[in-house]
């Protein structure tokens, strides 16, 4: 049985008094639930957040913010309502240097904050692969402003009908698989959608199960699944692409499309570290099993910005499961650090997979079960719902959803007159 360990290098920088507090650089999955789960102990440190945005962001049900089957305070509640009396402070701005052998950070807007301990949680952002076009012309999936915008084109796309108007879902990943099927929900047949993938298959770190349950659904909505397919750019009105059989030989196609949604990938950029950390081929930052970043004592990361390995000695995925789960271990062994006592490993335990797959569908399997339909979104809906921010947001959300009840899960309101 594993041990528990310290990173090999030299102790972390020490406080110069009770003030410094642990500073948390980004408020997502991992960042807010350290802070939360930090906060819950007994005579916890000062806790500091570091976040730009005044909105805390459940991706996992963004897609259902784009439907209308929830709304937006459930999906994206303020950080300011989060914190209050949690005994967590937030600061608006964003770390954009790190000097951990001072044990300060820089922000953007020209602050110097000093801490005890840090924690690295400033996430991922999408990512055009540098393909020509993409970034100018292609719509993004991963923020408040994106779902307007989407929902904004739904509604002219339903109250504009022409012949073969198209839209194009690049990445056939759960983000794209999800979207697409919410998409053609609340296009109601006006539109032609096709999925894009430039691989062999959707989902493919997915159990089969669940990709089985995707492909029906894709079917069920006339959404067409190209795969072997890359994209070489993107112009006004069409795509340039390359299809490939097999890996043998290629032709190209010039698709003519309405409008582009990429879901294709994502980086991670964490801020500049002095003296530099150790990252992976990725750019993520490399970190011992306790979660603090290897030759650099005091300072920490989690979610989809920190290399974890798991058993096998493959990194976690980037999900936000994974974050969820981490944010516990970390937060214990931020006392740990402080107390100057051994760090505690983080163990990854999988609770299986969810997908949503439509308006009031999903699919499911982990735990011994395994269920698709209206059941499954469900299970997913009150899975998630534990799983939100805070006892008292979770109980807000609870009595909306419990209000909702009585409402049909399979008629669209975006767009509706």
């Amino acid at each position: 049985m594993e041990e528990p360990s310290r990173s090999p290098a030299n102790t972390p920088p020490q406080a110069s008094g009770p003030t410094r507090p642990v500073l948390i650089a980004g408020g997502g999955f991992g960042g807010l639930y350290t802070a939360l789960a930090l906060a819950s102990q007994r005579h916890h440190p000062p806790i500091l957040l570091v976040e730009p945005q005044q909105r805390f962001l459940f991706l996992p049900l963004l897609y259902e913010l784009l439907s209308e089957e929830l709304r937006g305070w459930e999906v994206a509640p303020r950080y300011d309502t989060l914190l209050a009396s949690r005994g967590v402070a937030w600061l608006q701005d964003r770390i954009s240097r790190i000097d951990a052998s001072a044990g300060c950070v820089y922000t953007e807007q020209g602050r110097q904050l000093a801490y005890s301990r840090l924690v690295i949680a400033t996430g991922s952002r999408g990512t055009s692969y540098g393909i020509p076009g993409v970034e100018e012309l292609a719509i993004p999936f991963r923020s408040l402003a994106d779902v307007e915008h989407l929902q904004e084109l739904v509604q002219h796309l339903r109250s504009h009908p022409r012949p073969l108007q198209r839209l194009a879902l690049v990445g056939a990943g759960p983000s794209g698989v999800e979207l697409a099927c919410k998409l053609a929900d609340l296009l109601q047949g006006s539109t032609v959608i096709e999925l894009i993938e430039q691989g062999t298959d959707l989902l493919p770190q997915a159990r089969a199960f669940n990709r089985e349950q995707a492909r029906s659904a894709l079917l069920r909505r006339d959404i067409r699944l190209r795969t072997h397919t890359r994209v070489l750019a993107l112009e006004p009105g069409r795509l340039e692409l390359s299809l490939t059989a097999g890996g043998e030989g290629s032709s190209r196609e010039t698709l003519p499309v309405y409008g582009v949604i990429w879901t294709a990938g994502v980086t991670v950029a964490p801020p500049p570290i002095e003296p530099a950390a150790s990252l992976d081929d990725r750019g993520r930052l490399l970190c011992e099993s306790t979660l603090e970043l290897k030759q650099t004592p005091g300072v920490f990361a989690i979610g989809d910005v920190a290399h974890v390995a798991d058993a096998d000695g493959a990194p976690l995925a980037a999900t936000a499961q994974v974050a969820f789960q981490q944010a516990d271990c970390l937060a214990e062994n931020l006392l740990r650090s402080l107390e100057g006592e051994s760090l505690q490993p983080f163990r990854w335990k999988d609770l299986g997979e969810m997908i949503s797959l439509g308006i009031g569908e999903a699919s499911l399997t982990g735990l011994g079960l395994t269920l698709a339909g209206p059941a499954a979104y469900r299970i997913r809906q009150l899975t998630y719902l534990s799983r939100l921010p805070g006892l008292p947001h979770q109980l807000r959300v609870a009595a909306g959803w419990l209000s909702d009840l009585g409402r049909p899960l399979n008629v669209p309101r975006c767009g509706s007159p």
